[in-house]
């Protein structure tokens, strides 16, 4: 999508929390697509064929008078997206296992050295969600396993799980250009056991199942597809969930138990939570 014009919003949310994840949640309801959390805020963006000028009446917790929120809106090229990520992405490391980083940072000596170029897509390893979920990947077997991620976003958890062993990866964003920066980043890092299909929870290739599963998504999507899951789920396979808070894991692990998925164990990171389920 050659030049495509978005309008960026850059909102200053204060106190940030949970003021950031809720309205992240409104504004994908609307068809934002991209999101970079930033310390003061987020960032928000939108094509500009998508654009109406009453887009955020409909956005509550603009109204909330609990959370402070101002923003600004611009129009951004797409093409100018590279410079925005090389001034902002710096490389992250995981257990000192494993490396996320751009290509024009050097190679480091880590022994998963993950290439991604982060453009518009959500999966760079600073998030919390993302950062656990790396976490539970390094402490877990892939080796010769099957393996779903769901809203793969750069494919960084499916590009760690093919570098841990997994030799079957269908990695599934419903984000045009997540699916393209995913496709890319799997190129890059020279993976070759990674499907990445682009659509939501009912592009699951029929009657096939899945040694593991990963969707670091949000709260609701989550709820809705949590049942799909379990349904391509192997016996004695597992599930691992990000994209919500602690408080949220009862709401969570209630819709697992209810198609038979059993709590094994969680992560925490300034609230945010990254659980693991069990058949």
């Amino acid at each position: 999508m050659p030049n495509t014009i978005y309008i960026e919003y850059t909102f200053k949310i204060h106190p940030l929390q949970p003021a950031s994840e809720i309205l992240i949640a409104e504004l994908g309801e609307l068809g934002f697509e991209s999101f970079v959390e930033t310390q003061e805020g987020v960032q928000a963006y939108l094509q500009k064929q998508d654009w109406k000028e009453d887009i955020l009446d409909s956005v509550f917790i603009l109204k909330n008078p609990y959370f402070k929120i101002s923003y600004r809106p611009k129009e951004i090229e797409q093409e100018n997206w590279n410079v925005t990520w090389e001034r902002n992405f710096n490389p992250i490391q995981v257990d000192d296992l494993c490396t996320v980083r751009a290509p024009f940072h050097e190679k480091s000596n880590s022994k998963y050295d993950i290439v991604i170029e982060p453009k518009m897509s959500f999966g760079t390893g600073h998030h919390e969600t993302t950062h656990m979920m790396l976490q539970h990947i390094l402490s877990y077997d892939f080796e010769g396993k099957s393996i779903l991620d769901m809203g793969t976003g750069t494919g960084v958890l499916a590009i760690l799980a093919e570098m841990k062993g997994a030799i079957d990866i269908d990695a599934i964003d419903i984000d045009h250009w997540c699916y393209l920066n995913a496709l890319e980043n799997v190129q890059r890092n020279d993976c070759h056991n990674i499907q990445v299909l682009e659509g939501d929870s009912s592009i699951i290739p029929q009657r096939k199942e899945y040694d593991i599963i990963l969707a670091n998504i949000n709260r609701n999507i989550l709820l809705k597809d949590i049942a799909v899951y379990a349904n391509c789920l192997k016996p004695n396979g597992s599930l691992f969930l990000s994209g919500f808070y602690y408080d949220d894991i009862i709401v969570i692990s209630a819709k697992c138990t209810g198609v038979g998925l059993k709590f094994e164990k969680n992560i925490e990171k300034n609230n945010w939570v990254a659980v693991k389920y069990v058949f």
